[in-house]
């Protein structure tokens, strides 16, 4: 048995918070203390009371006066395109062909796969994200490097090759055979291997053909434990373009529809320029539209209407969506989301922010039962959070006087810097477990 004792601050959220204030959606210990017992969270809470439930032969670590949260979750990104982030000036489709489709050649070399594959796995945990959904490139090559790094690090990691077969460069390029074939091969090596969960991935409707799109239904149908994630509604060429190759459909939503592919574990990136129809069409169906807030405004492609998901009762969840997304930081990326939010007169307090990344982000992969909360019994995924990480944190903070104002710090003006450490499963994994020792800063008297 491996036990880890780990002091600090801790903060988890129940649910989601209905005003700045609710601190009745969040469980918040100013002493308090993750037990890990083999992985998983054995016991949270106040300091005095879990440490009396540690065994004798258990590992202290104290994160004082750091923040204890969750892990964070990443619902969208694109593992071949690590090195293409900040690639200079061009919109959806013209930007696809001129740097990213040149980049994901590549992956057609294992070692190259293989070496990208780890890095980025690192900058997540470096970025304090424990859980990521994220495609692969064509090449089932790029899916064992996925997740073989995930698997070296124990992170619950979901992830696909891509499926597409027209409208890119010939070596991206499978068929709708191929595309089948190799996608099966996958989910049956990779899907319920360790944390590994596999995601059904036509990359949108543009590269895929109707035949494709057929195949990909039947994947979905002899695999409903496996996700789906695509592509929708980004751009308006975008749009323009995908509806004129499915012209039988009654918009761009209606084209995975009629393929089947809308359910409750269907994951839709950007959803920026939906109908009214189209909204409630993903609300009927469960699947989850997800804000892609820092890749939005890099590509100058709108902005999404958070609002309009909640009054249709349709779902939703966040992500960076590296590489057109700018930063593998989930703090950095909520930062953006308040923005293009407030574009719109839309609030996103700091407690929604952090429930996001957390809580709400698990729910929406209905995985909320392992990963994004620190209940009893889930995955032992956590981050130590540094308030006071850059200077002008540090100033900032003296005048603090809230946890609320604390999460608006951090998420406003923090980084992979404020990421003091991450623990998946219970293991430290971005710096070796220290000793315990006190840290010192200046203290404010944060209150809930």
């Amino acid at each position: 048995m491996t036990e880890i004792l780990i002091r600090g601050r801790v903060l988890t959220f129940v649910d989601e918070p209905q005003h700045v204030d609710d601190t009745s959606a969040l469980r918040y210990f100013e002493d308090g203390a993750v037990l890990v017992r083999n992985g998983k969270v054995a016991g949270f809470g106040h300091y005095s009371d879990v440490s009396k439930s540690m065994s004798g032969d258990g590992t202290s670590v104290d994160h004082r006066p750091n923040l204890i949260v969750p892990g964070f979750i990443d619902t969208h990104l694109h593992f071949p395109q690590t090195q293409a982030i900040a690639s200079y000036g061009a919109q959806l489709l013209e930007w696809l062909n001129t740097y990213i489709f040149v980049e994901e050649q590549k992956f057609a070399e294992p070692e190259h796969a293989s070496l990208i594959a780890r890095r980025f796995m690192d900058e997540l945990l470096s970025n304090g994200t424990t859980t990521a959904v994220a495609y692969c490139s064509v090449h089932p090559e790029s899916v064992d490097a996925y997740f073989a790094a995930a698997q070296e690090r124990g992170m619950l990691m979901i992830g696909g090759k891509v499926m597409m077969d027209r409208n890119a460069p010939e070596k991206l390029r499978d068929t709708p055979q191929q595309g089948y074939d190799e996608t099966k091969r996958l989910i049956d090596k990779w899907h319920g291997r360790g944390r590994a969960h596999y995601a059904i991935s036509p990359r949108f409707a543009i590269t895929s053909t109707p035949e494709q799109m057929e195949v990909s239904r039947t994947l979905v149908l002899e695999h409903p434990e496996c996700y789906v994630q695509t592509h929708l509604s980004e751009n308006r060429d975008e749009i323009a373009f995908a509806t004129s190759l499915y012209p039988q459909a009654k918009d761009y939503t209606d084209i995975y529809a009629q393929y089947g592919l809308l359910g409750r574990r269907t994951l839709l990136g950007h959803c920026i320029y939906l109908s009214e129809r189209e909204v409630s069409v993903l609300a009927e169906t469960g699947a989850v539209g997800v804000f892609c807030p820092t890749s939005n405004l890099f590509l100058g492609s709108g902005l999404f209407d958070r609002d309009r998901f909640d009054r249709a009762g349709a779902r939703y969840s966040v992500a960076t969506d590296v590489g057109a997304g700018t930063s593998f930081s989930m703090l950095e990326t909520m930062d953006e989301a308040y923005k293009v939010l407030h574009l719109q007169g839309q609030r996103l307090s700091p407690l929604n922010s952090f429930y996001m990344m957390t809580l709400g982000n698990a729910r929406a992969l209905g995985l909320d039962d392992r990963i994004g909360s620190l209940h009893v019994g889930a995955d032992a995924d956590l981050v130590v959070l540094d308030s006071c990480a850059k200077p002008s944190m540090e100033l900032r903070m003296q005048i603090a006087s809230s946890l609320v104002e604390e999460l608006f710090v951090m998420q406003t003006m923090g980084d992979d810097r404020c990421v003091a450490e991450v623990y998946v499963a219970g293991k430290a994994r971005k710096h070796p477990v220290r000793r315990p020792q006190q840290q010192k800063r200046p203290e404010p008297l944060l209150r809930v």
